[in-house]
């Protein structure tokens, strides 16, 4: 490759994490030339700047927001999401419930990717740039919203209480969302950027039946949301199919495997034959397969061999060689997925 082409590259990359202008390219890019692995890129889709969640265990906000804005990146539309007013909304909820339960439940900010949608369609969403700080300690604050909780009264007291504490320490909540000259409520802008069932949540287990929906078991999913099973077969290409009908695809899965590196932004097995069935289940069930972390899928490429890589992003800042994306193989997303969530797509 000439040192112009090189050249272009970069300023292609960088211009795609400032100004998320990116859509999928016409032609291949091969990227990672400073890096141990070099990969070309098949697809990729239009995303966001990428974020860092810090300590802060969000990643499935910070991954299904990230999915929502490509999204709409891909038909044309601008969107970036704020994280903390859906987490602040998650710490309200948490907290009522921590009061109610007379303490005895635990709060925390660990979820799914079902409960951003439902928190999107309960409480509604917010414009990244109309409501962020980055300097929340989430698991700070929600054990001083524990305490708050056990030193209430009554629950109108504590809500009173918990408002105050989460405006200073968050910011004080804008009352209207402002997008294009127009004035939404934020039920009503999360309406307009992802509608009631226009996702699906798709899992690959046996100790289920195929082709059912089940409460999945998995410790975050606290909130009792059904997962649709299927073969991983139909999963890998249920996957692949919407990034290739640019649709980005969430991702939740295990990054325990040595061979999952921010650092040199790729994750592989030890041994790439395609995994069965049998080896995710038992995995699964012996627990060296767990719901560690989410990201979205927003490309496919492959390396110098022709082997198959999905291409994520993150949540953990730029400071790897692909601005903060991942290369993860085909048998690494076969093995060590838990769930994802899909577009709704017809036909």
């Amino acid at each position: 490759m000439s040192k112009h082409k090189v050249y272009t590259l970069y300023i292609i990359v960088g211009v795609t994490m400032l100004l998320a202008a990116c859509t999928m390219p016409a032609k291949q890019q091969t990227v990672g030339n400073k890096a141990r692995h070099q990969f070309t890129n098949e697809i990729l889709l239009g995303y966001t700047p990428v974020k860092n969640q810090g300590r802060n265990p969000l990643c499935w906000a910070y991954s299904m927001l990230a999915t929502i804005e490509t999204e709409h990146i891909m038909m044309g539309d601008s969107v970036n999401l704020s994280v903390d007013y859906v987490a602040r909304n998650m710490l309200m909820e948490q907290t009522r419930r921590h009061f109610l339960a007379n303490g005895k439940f635990r709060i925390n900010m660990r979820g799914t990717m079902p409960l951003l949608l439902r928190l999107l369609n309960e409480y509604g969403a917010m414009p990244y740039d109309s409501y962020n700080n980055r300097d929340i300690n989430y698991k700070s604050l929600a054990k001083r919203m524990s305490t708050l909780s056990d030193a209430s009264a009554n629950m109108s007291l504590l809500e009173e209480r918990a408002e105050r504490v989460l405006d200073d320490h968050i910011g004080a909540l804008p009352p209207h969302v402002f997008m294009l000259g127009a004035e939404y409520t934020p039920q009503e802008f999360a309406h307009s950027v992802c509608m009631r069932n226009e996702y699906m949540v798709m899992t690959s287990f046996t100790h289920h039946p195929f082709d059912e929906m089940f409460v999945l078991e998995i410790p975050d999913n606290y909130n009792n949301d059904p997962f649709y099973n299927v073969p991983i077969d139909v999963l890998i290409n249920r996957i692949e199919k919407s990034i290739r009908a640019g649709h980005p695809v969430c991702w939740e899965g295990d990054i325990t495997e040595k061979g999952f590196s921010f650092k040199d932004g790729v994750a592989m097995l030890g041994k790439e034959q395609p995994c069965t069935q049998q080896q995710r289940q038992t995995a699964f069930e012996n627990r060296s397969t767990t719901d560690d972390h989410c990201m979205a899928l927003i490309g496919l490429a492959h390396d110098k061999q022709g082997h198959r890589f999905y291409i994520a992003k993150n949540s953990w800042g730029t400071d790897n060689p692909y601005g903060g994306l991942m290369y993860l193989s085909e048998n690494y997303i076969r093995m060590k997925t838990v769930a994802v969530v899909v577009k709704n797509m017809i036909g």
